[in-house]
Order: C-alpha cells, then sequence, then structure tokens
C-alpha cells in the first residue's frame, strides 16, 4: 500500500481536502457493498480508481459517487521515485509526499483501512478491524514489502546517524542517504543490490552514480573508492543498457562485483557480509554503505486464494484480469502483481489504461476488450548531475524507446532526460497521474481502446 513506501469540482487547498475526505469517510462506513473495491492507495491505486470512474463516464453508464472504494489506512501518500532526489541533494523529502486523505475526490470513496483476508468465492475482503466489504469488481494495488530484516543488522544500523549505513527505498531514510554521501571524505563507498525483485532495479546504481559526479566535482574521486556489491549477474537485466552501464562504470574506476548478497551488516567494525553465488562468504570493509534491502510479496496476500505460489497477485500478462476463471472478476496491477516486468511507476502508467479497459468491459459485457499491456516499463537511470540514461522495454527485455526517433539511442546519457526525472516527472504525477489523467509513453492523451 502507500505506507512507508507519496472532471468532478475539487475542494481547494490540501487541508480543505483532506477535511472533506475525511468527512466523506464517515458519512459512508456503513455502506459494505462497492461497484468496485481498489486495494491499496499507491500509485496504482490511485490512478485506476480515477480512471475506472472516468471510464464509465465516458461511456455515458457513470457511476455513483461512493460506487469506487479504495481500503488504504496511510497517512501519506509518497511519489517513491523522489527519494532518489532526495538521496541525491536535489530536494527535500517532504517534497515528494502528500496527506492521503488530500487525494481523493469527492466521487471517490476512501476508507482508512487495511486488508487481512480475502474471500475471493464470496467476492469479499476483511479489514484488519474485522469489518467484511463486498465487491463486484476487485482491483490489487497493494504495493510489495520491504523486508528490513532480510540483512542482519541493517535496521539498527540505519537507526544510527554514525554508522554510515542508509537506503534510499525509505521516506524515513532517504535523506540519510545525502547526510552519508555528502560527509564522506575519504574511504571505501559500497553501493548493494540483491537478488530478485525490487522495485526499480536501477535505483540501487542511480545513487552510486550521483555519488560518484558529486565526489568528482568536490575534488574527493581520488579519496574515495566505490564499489557496486550485486546479487545480479550484470548491472542491469536490459543486455542494451547493461553494456553502456558496465563500459561506463569500467571508465569511471568503479568497481564491481557481481553475484554477491549483501546479507550481514557489523557497524562497529564497520564489515559488510556478502554470500557469492557458490555459498561462500566474503567480508568487505566500508566506510559509507548504500543498501537496497531485499524485497518481496506482502503477507496478506501470500498464501492466499488470489496469489500464486511466490505470493503475488496471479494475473495474466496482457490482460491483467485474474488467471482463474472462477476469479474473473479481479485485477491485479504493480508491485503485487505477478507481472513479469519491472516494478516501476512507469510500468503502472501502461497498465492502468489496460487495467481500467478490461474491468469496464467485463462488467460491462462479461468478457474483456482488445486491450494489452506489452510490458512496457521504464528507468530514468541518473549517471550523474545535469545527464541520465533513459532505460525503456518491454516483456522479453527488449527496447521500446520513446525518443529514439527524435533523439537517438536512449543510452546516450542526456541533460534533457535529466530533467526529466528531476522536474517533469514529479509534476507530472502530483498533477495528472495520481487524478488518472496519465497514460504513459501516450502522454496526456487517451488511449485508443479508452
Amino acid at each position: 500500500m502507500s505506507n512507508m513506501l507519496p472532471a468532478c469540482r475539487r475542494v481547494t487547498g490540501p487541508l480543505a481536502r483532506q477535511t472533506v475526505a475525511l468527512a466523506r469517510h464517515a458519512s459512508t462506513s456503513t455502506k459494505e457493498k462497492f461497484r468496485v473495491l481498489v486495494i491499496g492507495a499507491g500509485s496504482g491505486g490511485l490512478t485506476v480508481a480515477n480512471q475506472i470512474y472516468n471510464r464509465f463516464k465516458a461511456a455515458g453508464k457513470p457511476l455513483n459517487a461512493g460506487d469506487v472504494v479504495v481500503l488504504d489506512a496511510a497517512d501519506y501518500h509518497y511519489y517513491q521515485p523522489g527519494w532518489t532526489l532526495a538521496g541525491a541533494g536535489l530536494g527535500s523529502k517532504t517534497d515528494f509526499r502528500r496527506p492521503l486523505a488530500s487525494l481523493f475526490p469527492p466521487h471517490i470513496t476512501h476508507i482508512a483501512e487495511n486488508v487481512k483476508s480475502f474471500y475471493p468465492e464470496s467476492s469479499s475482503v476483511t479489514t484488519t478491524s474485522g469489518r467484511t466489504i463486498s465487491y463486484d469488481s476487485l482491483v490489487v494495488a497493494a504495493g510489495l514489502k520491504t523486508n528490513w530484516d532480510g540483512i542482519a543488522g541493517l535496521p539498527q544500523a540505519l537507526a544510527d546517524p554514525s554508522s554510515g549505513v542508509s537506503s534510499i527505498y525509505s521516506y524515513d531514510t532517504c535523506d540519510k542517504v545525502w547526510h552519508d554521501v555528502d560527509a564522506l571524505r575519504s574511504g571505501n563507498a559500497i553501493f548493494t543490490q540483491p537478488a530478485g525483485i525490487i522495485k526499480c532495479a536501477g535505483a540501487p546504481q542511480k545513487i552510486m552514480w550521483m555519488a560518484w559526479d558529486r565526489y568528482q566535482k568536490s575534488g574527493r574521486g581520488n579519496n574515495i573508492k566505490i564499489d557496486f556489491m550485486t546479487g545480479m549477474p550484470s548491472m542491469f537485466s536490459v543486455k542494451k543498457y547493461s553494456d553502456a552501464l558496465n563500459a561506463l562504470r569500467i571508465e569511471r574506476g568503479i568497481g564491481a562485483e557481481f553475484q554477491h548478497n549483501l546479507v550481514s551488516i557489523d557497524v562497529a567494525n564497520r564489515k559488510a557480509t556478502f554470500k557469492k553465488d557458490d555459498g561462500s562468504t566474503v567480508d568487505r570493509d566500508f566506510t559509507l554503505l548504500h543498501v537496497a534491502p531485499p524485497m518481496g510479496p506482502l503477507d496478506f496476500i501470500k498464501g492466499s486464494p488470489i496469489a500464486d505460489p511466490v505470493g503475488w497477485v496471479e494475473v495474466d500478462q496482457a490482460t491483467l484480469r485474474h488467471v482463474k476463471p472462477e476469479f474473473g472478476n479481479i485485477f491485479a496491477l504493480g508491485d503485487c502483481s505477478s507481472l513479469p516486468t519491472s516494478k516501476t511507476v512507469a510500468a503502472i502508467t501502461s497498465q492502468a489504461p489496460v487495467l481500467t479497459e478490461n474491468l469496464f468491459s467485463v462488467m460491462d459485457t462479461g468478457k474483456v476488450s482488445n486491450a494489452k499491456y506489452d510490458g512496457y516499463t521504464s528507468c530514468p537511470l541518473l549517471t550523474g548531475y545535469g545527464e541520465l540514461m533513459l532505460a525503456e522495454f518491454k516483456y522479453g527485455l527488449v527496447p521500446k524507446e520513446s525518443f529514439a526517433n527524435y533523439l537517438g539511442d536512449q543510452t546516450k546519457r542526456r541533460r534533457i532526460f535529466y530533467h526529466f526525472k528531476k522536474d517533469l516527472f514529479p509534476w507530472v504525477y502530483w498533477s495528472r497521474m495520481v487524478d488518472g489523467k496519465w497514460f504513459g509513453p501516450s502522454g496526456p492523451f487517451r488511449p485508443k481502446f479508452v
């Protein structure tokens, strides 16, 4: 969900909007059956809730105010890509959060509770308070779990302001990244990435590139040794970008160890222990350690009837509808889904319109439409202040570049892409995406199938 992890008339001002949203929750709290129930008010949940309401309205079959409900008990909504910017000293972390209640328009109901259990056979869920809520259609957009305890000593190291250990993967710790990076004058700076699925798999090296550039520009480059220690077999999953990034790493004198997974941290002795692919371990001394923690499915989804054996919501990779026919009124998108693509905000921008159209079609005709998701996702890879490599690809790890015909090969690092990441994307997110008015590579234009 959105925690820890940023057509109708709107109320002016965040405080006024929050007050209205809370009053609306109180006035609708006795309603137990909804047309569309959305689990999670993160990037996927807010986007798709608004798009679904707008889709029915555009078809001349408008839903009633309150027919679409979103369950999420978080106090704040976070623009998580902004945590990398905060970690690089390019903004305050408070720039990248809003009170969650302030983001709901009057026609979308918000219930500030979380889900405990799914009962798809009766089209209902129970909340952590014991409340039962029924639905005609269910959209699961709950995110994933960050396993801070998956690395021995990590929680304690993050809580210690003098540990030299930080992470851009939470609102609470992303500002510590910039503090540690900027304060370092000499020593060993290690940046880690775990094996397996994580949010925005390029982020662990984005902050590394920014630190490298900071040290070069401030005259500290010769005094600080930087290494990238990753549990993955290469710099990036898509070979084209991986080759370019590895060449850049070598050019900049950054060391790397692949298939090395961080398993424990000893702050007292400034040692990080890594497990190699062959099962052996190796210790590395650090002065600064940036950690990307392991991640996985949320506990309340794992083992539920709607999950696959790993714990992701099991949906068709093209339609985003549940693969089991008996659960045909269930859809999922984003980090909690089984979609075999990178888990990024950019992926959600392309997933949401497809899910919306197919959900509308199922509710209207009983069948999915011809809308299909091709796996599109994007990773804006910061490589320094004023430059960025824009990786875009689809299923099969095949590049799908939006600007190549105009600007050329997107492995070339460009200033315009840097300003996309730093300035344009956050503005688009808050002003268009969370309102359901942004459609990924097609920009502000409504897809043909909507």
